[in-house]
């Protein structure tokens, strides 16, 4: 084990955990390299999915995959840690040590030899240096915070059931930055307000509680096409949830959002969902190139700039296409390049080339919970784009995240996981009540 070549890869997203199981099926199983996969948290569970699990909609207890396990099942080794140093000269990653919530150390300090490293650590929300954004608002870049959004959420809607005397008439919800994630997530909160009373709460009512979706720009969706975008305000308004747009948050404050030229909003929970960037620690990683949100830049080939042995994939990668436009951060780019890396690390034990990165859009679609699903579809094979929504783009929508799972499981895992949820759809409630 010791003289196989090491491959490392740093973050368990989407496109890391992809690209360690099929290395690990691929060259693992068979002894031709030794493949180890580093995250600072223990489960994954698909980014796109955060908004439902802070919402209620899904359970992400039934949705985590543990790396452990999953290592196991794929021949590759995990190794638990969180990436905070570099040595290139010595091909050596640093992990800072791990302590339980009370600060005991779990795991020491410790280096990790690579002969490729792959670093694919994602990205977080960008708050702009807005004043009070980090004091005031949630953000969904974790599980961790999803589940603490939750809390809050369930906690805001009980004492207003419990205490409706002491509370103002309604529930103010503010969700600053109108893309993918503060639309969907729109759509979910207001689902959620709408299946309360269901379940006996009586004083929640979708009329009495308040979502609104900020964007700067004047549009929402800014990096879609204009009638997506146009689509989706529609669909937001039928479902009784406010629009914003040409609104700068100036500063967030214990009350709510405060805007430039513009008044301000009083909001009882605020949600940070504009922007990305890349950790902060990328940025000057032992010499590697970095640009103004931390990601790391990269060659054609998903080579970093400075070392040829170090890739970068995914959010925290900038890849600059043909057209001068950077590959958008999106669960496509990160599979798309985990399927180039593939090749391209295999082809490397042979001496061969590196395979170049070659992006292709292939829609973007936006579900608004039970209520409908917008998008377009198959823009590169087609030459334009194609408009879907209703039943057909939510079938999509769906897919994207089954083609996830059959990605890191395997069609037969999938199979049985997709048959699990269809029971558990079944037997348990439409939101997750604690």
């Amino acid at each position: 084990m010791q003289n196989l070549h090491h491959i490392v890869i740093v973050g368990g997203g989407a496109g890391g955990l992809e690209l360690a199981a099929k290395l690990g099926n691929k060259l693992g199983k068979k002894q031709k390299a030794r493949i180890t996969l580093v995250d600072a948290a223990l489960t994954h569970v698909w980014k796109p999915l955060l908004h439902e699990v802070a919402a209620g909609s899904l359970n992400s207890e039934a949705s985590q995959v543990n790396y452990r396990a999953h290592a196991q099942q794929h021949h590759f080794e995990f190794q638990w840690g969180r990436l905070c140093g570099l040595n290139r000269a010595e091909k050596q990653i640093v992990l800072e040590s791990m302590s339980d919530k009370n600060g005991r150390e779990l795991v020491a300090e410790r280096c990790i030899h690579y002969d490729t490293l792959v670093i694919a650590v994602g990205s977080s929300a960008n708050d702009f240096g807005t004043p009070g954004a980090k004091e005031h608002c949630l953000f969904l870049d974790s599980l961790a915070q999803a589940r603490s959004f939750h809390r809050l959420l369930l906690n805001t809607f009980l004492r207003r059931e419990f205490q409706q005397g002491d509370q103002e008439d309604k529930i103010r919800i503010a969700i600053v930055g109108a893309g993918a994630t503060g639309v969907e997530l729109a759509a979910e909160l207001r689902h959620c307000s709408q299946q309360m009373a269901y379940y006996g709460v009586h004083n929640i009512h979708a009329e009495n509680v308040e979502i609104a979706v900020i964007e700067a720009s004047d549009r929402i969706l800014p990096a879609l096409p204009e009638r997506i975008s146009d689509a989706a305000s529609k669909q937001l308004e039928k479902i009784g949830v406010k629009v914003l747009t040409n609104h700068l948050v100036e500063k967030i404050n214990d009350d709510g959002l405060v805007f430039k030229e513009k008044g301000n909003f009083d909001a009882h929970i605020k949600v940070w969902a504009a922007g990305v960037k890349a950790p902060d620690f990328l940025n000057g990683l032992d010499g590697l190139e970095s640009n103004r949100i931390n990601q790391l830049k990269v060659t054609k080939t998903l080579q970093t700039t400075q070392d040829s042995n170090i890739f970068a994939m995914g959010d925290c990668a900038e890849f600059i296409q043909e057209n001068g436009r950077p590959v958008p951060p999106r669960a496509q780019s990160a599979h798309q390049q985990a399927s180039t890396l593939l090749k391209t690390l295999i082809d490397r034990l042979d001496g061969k080339e590196a395979t170049p990165f070659i992006y292709k859009d292939y829609g973007s679609l936006i579900s608004f919970s039970t209520q409908s699903t917008i998008g377009n579809l198959m823009g590169n094979l087609t030459g334009k784009s194609m408009f879907i929504e209703g039943r057909v783009a939510r079938l999509f929508y769906i897919s994207l995240y089954r083609m996830h799972q059959m990605a890191i499981h395997g069609r037969i895992r999938t199979g049985l996981i997709w048959l699990s949820d269809r029971i558990m759809k079944a037997v348990h409630p439409k939101i997750k009540l604690h």
